[in-house]
């Protein structure tokens, strides 16, 4: 089966593979040739295949994996590499750092548009439907 994984600047891995194995929010799992049809969102994991004989990794930031004969995992950012333990320690720790942050990011602009929307309904309940909104 083929097995690709792309990112939104690039393909990262087009190969031939005989398994391969990933890892979503219910833990890891196990794709072989003649898989069922699937889809999944995929954890902040390393990505590992079997290549006659021989294992591959690649560090993904989450995405999506399907399965249609073939598979296909859509990423944000994707690492190869043949030390898992580098790609373990060192990239997924900054996967998982980024996505703290951008989970930060996301939780602020969240709090700064509710606190308009509730500046907005609190001028309107007053009747102040005129004037420079603050």
């Amino acid at each position: 089966m083929k097995l690709r994984i792309v990112t939104p600047l690039s393909v990262v891995v087009e190969a031939e593979i005989d398994s391969l194995r990933a890892e979503d929010s219910s833990g890891s799992f196990g794709i072989l040739p003649g898989h069922a049809p699937f889809l999944t969102a995929l954890a902040i994991s390393v990505v590992t295949w079997r290549k006659e004989g021989t294992d591959h990794f690649c560090a993904v930031r989450g995405g999506a994996l399907s399965v249609a004969g073939d598979v296909s995992i859509a990423t944000r950012e994707a690492i190869t590499g043949d030390n898992l333990a580098t790609l373990d320690a060192d990239v997924l720790a900054r996967f998982r750092s980024d996505a703290d942050a951008e989970r930060i990011d996301r939780t602020a602009a969240t709090t700064l548009q509710l606190n308009a929307i509730r500046q907005m309904v609190n001028r309107l309940s007053l009747g102040a439907d005129a004037g420079e909104f603050r």
